[in-house]
């Protein structure tokens, strides 16, 4: 089991290395630009000079997919840290100094943790607007809670250890102590749900982008090319599919090395969730 484990970490790890790779260089490695439109190459099944199709305005499918896979990836790479961030400074407060601070801290949590997310997201984005900064303010907001409930948990169980009370004891500032003796310790799980959450945050996108409140066209987003091809489904599957899976392949491979990285850090699941 062990090993099976480790051989699909090591896959999980190999494709999403290739995928960012391919948004990073999409410029050099794409075929054609992204945008170029020949009307007489409209609906395209895979052929040699265009590996995956083409779409109804007649734009290279390969080209759209490596560039869409930038967007997609930039935008949850800068909305998980962002929250990361927020949930994190919040967490170690509340769960480091405790009493009044923590009762106030935490019941903010709990409020924006009993939201619906996909809803509050939905709900963010439609006010403030279909762009790419509301799309990461949105994702932001409605995914910090779960960082902060997570550190805060995992800083009330430390700092009850005996070398955490006896640096506090021998005069140690709090800064010192969390930076040097806390921070260490409940690294490995801000690491995993890093990596879950960034995952998350993908479909996130995915989602708001095909109901037209994320990334807008013409940019090449995964979820965006599947709502222009709705109206062509039946006749033009392809045009589906091709995006499709590489949603499903770059968020089976985030979930795949999450899970990885839980088992070589010894973590509990249920510490994650």
């Amino acid at each position: 089991m062990k090993n099976s484990k480790k051989i699909a970490g090591i896959i999980a790890v190999s494709i999403l290395i290739i995928i960012v790779l391919g948004s990073i260089f999409a410029n050099k490695i794409a075929p054609y630009d992204f945008n170029y439109q020949d009307s007489d190459r409209r609906f395209e099944t895979f052929s040699a000079e265009h590996k995956l199709g083409t779409d109804a305005l007649g734009r290279d499918l390969l080209s759209r997919i490596i560039h869409g896979a930038k967007t997609s990836i930039l935008i949850a790479l800068i909305a998980t840290i962002v929250s990361m961030s927020i949930g994190t400074l919040i967490g170690i407060i509340a769960g480091y100094y405790g009493g009044k601070i923590d009762y106030l801290l935490t019941s903010i949590t709990n409020i924006f943790q009993a939201l619906p997310q996909m809803c509050f997201i939905i709900a963010i984005a439609g006010v403030l607007g279909p762009n790419i900064k509301n799309l990461i303010l949105a994702l932001s907001i409605s995914s910090w809670a779960g960082f902060s409930r997570i550190i805060r948990t995992e800083i009330l169980k430390i700092k009850k250890e005996p070398y955490v009370e006896a640096m506090i004891c021998l005069g140690s500032n709090d800064i010192s102590v969390i930076s040097k003796h806390i921070m260490p310790n409940i690294f490995p799980n801000i690491i995993i749900l890093f990596v879950i959450r960034t995952g998350r945050s993908i479909l996130s996108i995915a989602s708001l982008s095909f109901l037209g409140l994320g990334v807008q066209p013409p940019h090449p987003d995964w979820s965006v090319m599947i709502n222009d091809a709705r109206l062509y489904y039946r006749t033009y599957p392809h045009l589906i599919i091709v995006p499709g899976f590489f949603i499903f392949l770059i968020l089976m491979s985030i979930n795949m090395i999450g899970d990885f990285l839980r088992d070589i850090f010894d973590v509990r699941s249920e510490e994650i969730i």
